[in-house]
């Protein structure tokens, strides 16, 4: 049991920032929402904020980074997660709320299903990225 926590130390750890940076989104996406800003800008304030806290402890907590220079890194993190975020998740939401909003007539359930589906896609998708990409060994 304790060689398996210490082979995935690395992926629970992401999945622990990600659980955290997807509460931060969340939260702020909900609240613009509630407040009346449109979801795509919502979204988009909500994963400004949540990109910020997630290059941090990504870097530092699930990567174990040592690398000063963060320039490059910073750079691929944007490039990835960007898509990902901005790119990924709105294609999703709004596929979502196409799909479902004849049936569900709550406006907030569409979205959080969205969001849902958005965020396991871009998770996964980032991992992958930021492990091959960003935050090497070797760097």
């Amino acid at each position: 049991m304790i060689n398996q926590l210490k082979k995935h130390a690395e992926k629970i750890r992401f999945i622990i920032v990600g659980g955290l940076n997807t509460a931060i989104d969340f939260v702020i996406l909900f609240a613009l929402v509630s407040l009346g800003l449109p979801t795509i800008a919502s979204n988009f304030i909500s994963t400004s904020i949540a990109i910020t806290f997630s290059f941090f402890a990504n870097k530092k907590f699930t990567f174990k980074g040592t690398n000063n220079s963060n320039s490059r890194q910073v750079v691929l993190f944007l490039i990835i997660t960007i898509f990902g975020m901005w790119v990924i998740q709105p294609i999703i939401i709004e596929s979502i709320k196409l799909i479902l909003g004849s049936a569900v007539a709550n406006k907030y359930i569409i979205l959080l299903i969205g969001k849902i589906l958005a965020t396991i896609v871009t998770l996964i998708w980032n991992y992958l990225m930021y492990r091959r990409f960003v935050f090497k060994k070797n760097d």
